[in-house]
């Protein structure tokens, strides 16, 4: 069911596309027909992986914890695909840039670096604000657009020892809500997309047991979901929140 919807045409900006969900969605999105853009924070990097990724794909660098790098960002993808249609807010920090042995030895709160703390929530919170602010008023322009938050499980939101990743990615979750609300009725959509469990990305330590590797959901399935949501046939959807492990049934009950 889900490997018919197709976005031909629709121009995405994914924020931290350069690896993990980011790199699987615009692979997905790619294959959809899209025109898709990523960002990373290293300029080389990003066009590299754009390149890996397909011709239909541009790299740019932004900083999404800086609100002129944004800036900047955002018009270079502007002026690439001649618009953007849908962001997907993705770029973000894990646990284990504050400790590198989050899953096996967690820290307390107050053991987290001050640095470490301000940076993760700069980037997991304060820069989907910042590029959603310079996005969302060109959508309101133009009367439509969509915007796709990435979040996660509740669960691990206050789990012991995620400090700061928990809060921030709570706080970017009530962000995406309070956006919906501010949003309703202006042709402008906003909805949540979370995995559904621990993703094999990145963020995940070297010293993550081997025997619960086989456990960790693929990257790609985010792909489904994220089609869908850039597709004709989400347009109508808004202020929702979407577990890609449980995309098929969540779409079932919304057909229905």
């Amino acid at each position: 069911m889900t490997e018919d919807f197709h976005a031909p045409g629709v121009r995405v900006l994914i924020t931290g596309g350069t690896s993990g969900l980011g790199a699987a969605m615009a692979a997905a999105l790619l294959e959809a027909g899209a025109a898709v853009a990523i960002t990373g924070r290293d300029p080389d990097r990003a066009e590299a992986v754009a390149r890996e990724l397909g011709p239909d794909c541009t790299g740019v660098a932004m900083d999404v914890r800086d609100e002129d790098a944004v800036e900047h960002g955002v018009d270079r993808v502007v002026d690439a695909l001649g618009g953007v249609d849908v962001l997907v807010n993705n770029a973000g920090l894990g646990m284990r840039t504050v400790n590198p042995r989050f899953l096996t030895d967690p820290q307390p709160f107050w053991a987290v670096p001050p640095d470490g703390f301000r940076d993760m929530v700069d980037t997991n919170l304060t820069g989907y604000f910042l590029v959603a602010r310079n996005v969302v008023p060109r959508f309101l322009a133009a009367g439509s657009g969509r915007v796709v938050n990435i979040s996660m499980n509740h669960s691990t939101m206050n789990r012991k020892g995620f400090v700061p990743y928990g809060p921030a990615r709570a706080g970017a979750e009530a962000l995406s809500r309070i956006m919906a609300a501010d949003l309703d009725g202006t042709g402008v959509t906003v909805n949540l997309l979370l995995p559904g469990g621990a993703t094999a990305t990145g963020m995940i330590p070297d010293d993550f047991p081997p025997e619960h590797r086989g456990r960790l959901l693929d990257p790609a399935i985010m792909g489904p979901p994220i089609r869908f949501l850039a597709s004709p046939a989400a347009a109508d959807v808004h202020d929702e929140r979407i577990v890609a492990t449980e995309f098929e049934n969540w779409l079932a009950a919304h057909t229905a």
